[in-house]
């Protein structure tokens, strides 16, 4: 056992919840050749024979939910009913998977001149995971389920912060009878994780990350030719059209700006507001952040918890302040608290500009950027002037219009029109530039870890 350790602490009273060891290069290889092991007789249990531990981890979930729940927030400062509803998605995801991964991935006949075709979607081998802390159930969940559903085996390099969340989801995956060991957790440093991705028996890496760290993985994955799925950090740009409604487009935005205290990837982050709207959206915007209180995030009816670390909050303070010395307009928040705890107000700069941090990258924290175009289109053309494309959003009456646009003119893997919405089992989820590639979600998440084998047969 290495003398080196990882310390969860609590972002909202600042004290140590847990010390945990970590792990030599052997106990690390040893998770990941017991994987590998128990990948080798679950790759032969038959579809249905998955789904119905799938399933059953799905109901496990909702069984720990309580407990998970308060875990995850004591960890990262997640609204509890943040929490609560993380784990219910969760468990959708399973029962997804589980009613409809057997027939996705079910053998599909071919014909030809001569003899016949069969497409299978074989296992690959044990996928490796490096998750962030953000959401420590579903960040795990949405890539491991598809995994094991195709019959790999699963790794699992969590955040520090979370920890705790991942030993406890390795509980509940082999509490609903999942196989020993296949779905490993490995609490190592990054020099190590190197050395993971290049471990013979790791055969895909996913990650979901800065675009910083997505780089280095993918290198390095690429370096042993190993797939990769990388699901990067963004800048969304939701754009208040001419013909927008404006109160559910205030409303709307708040919300999709503060969702998880505002550190999602998939955030509302930039709002591109026409000339006609600007002056008004600004105003009601203001005062709509100016209203929301800080608090614990245990209590009902708290809006806004602590960011999960000091140093994550004081990272984007500094944005906020180089983003005000460069010209952008505070209108709500933007002073650190004198309290216990890692808070940060609900903040809006306007009159954003390139140059300015609040436009040029994604600021992790609940600051809103507003800016200015002159019509709807340059509003699309702000929307693209970024290196980010995960997703974003639309406001207009005019719905096919909007849907046009989104379809053949907004350069974002995903696109909410009329509304805010993160993810759901049956849509892929996923970015394109510096916000990564592949998908998760969906058949075409199911299968990013998949080995699609032709196999024919003469007549």
């Amino acid at each position: 056992m290495s003398d080196k350790t990882i310390q969860t602490i609590n972002p909202l009273t600042e004290e140590v919840l847990q010390t945990y060891p970590i792990m030599t290069d052997a106990e690390a290889n040893d998770v990941v050749r017991k994987s590998h092991e128990a990948h080798l007789e679950w790759r032969l249990k038959s579809l249905e024979e998955r789904a119905k531990i799938i399933g059953a981890i799905g109901e496990q979930l909702r069984k720990d939910k309580d407990a998970f729940a308060q875990l995850m927030t004591d960890e990262v400062g997640k609204l509890l009913g943040g929490s609560k509803q993380e784990i219910d998605l969760c468990a959708g995801i399973c029962d997804y998977t589980a009613k409809n991964g057997p027939d996705m991935l079910a053998d599909e006949e071919r014909e030809l001149q001569q003899g016949r075709g069969i497409v299978t979607h074989s296992p690959m081998g044990v996928i490796y995971g490096i998750q962030p802390w953000n959401f420590p159930c579903y960040q795990a969940v949405r890539y491991s389920i598809s995994s094991l559903m195709v019959g790999n085996g699963v790794l699992l390099k969590h955040s520090e912060n979370c920890t705790g969340s991942a030993l406890k989801l390795k509980e509940i995956y082999e509490a609903a009878g999942l196989p020993k060991d296949l779905f490993g957790v490995l609490l190592i440093t990054h020099d190590q994780s190197d050395k993971i991705i290049e471990h013979d028996l790791v055969r895909g890496v996913t990650l979901t990350g800065s675009d910083k760290a997505g780089r280095t993985v993918a290198q390095k994955a690429a370096s042993v030719t190993k797939k990769t799925v990388l699901e990067l950090g963004s800048n969304d740009a939701y754009m208040i059209f001419d013909d927008a409604d404006l109160d559910k487009a205030i409303k709307t935005c708040v919300q999709g700006r503060l969702f998880n205290n505002g550190q999602t990837c998939v955030n509302a982050k930039r709002f591109i507001v026409t000339e006609k709207n600007y002056d008004a959206f600004v105003k009601g915007y203001a005062e709509a952040f100016a209203a929301i209180e800080m608090g614990d995030p245990t209590q009902d009816g708290t809006k806004l918890g602590p960011l999960v670390s000091k140093s994550q909050r004081d990272q984007v303070h500094k944005q906020v302040e180089a983003s005000i010395e460069k010209g952008a307009r505070l209108v709500a928040g933007g002073t650190v608290p004198d309290r216990t705890g890692w808070f940060y107000p609900a903040t809006a700069l306007a009159d954003v500009t390139p140059g300015q941090p609040a436009y040029d990258d994604e600021i992790f924290g609940p600051v809103a950027s507003i800016i200015k175009a002159k019509d709807d289109e340059d509003a699309m053309r702000i929307a693209n002037d970024s290196r980010y494309g995960l997703g974003g959003g639309i406001f207009s009456k005019d719905e096919a219009r909007a849907i046009k646009m989104a379809s053949d003119y907004f350069d974002t893997g995903m696109v909410n029109i009329n509304t805010y919405a993160i993810a759901q089992p049956n849509m892929p989820f996923g970015g394109v530039k510096d916000s990564g590639y592949g998908r998760e979600h969906g058949e075409v998440g199911l299968k990013e870890f998949a080995n699609v084998k032709s196999i024919t047969i003469g007549g």
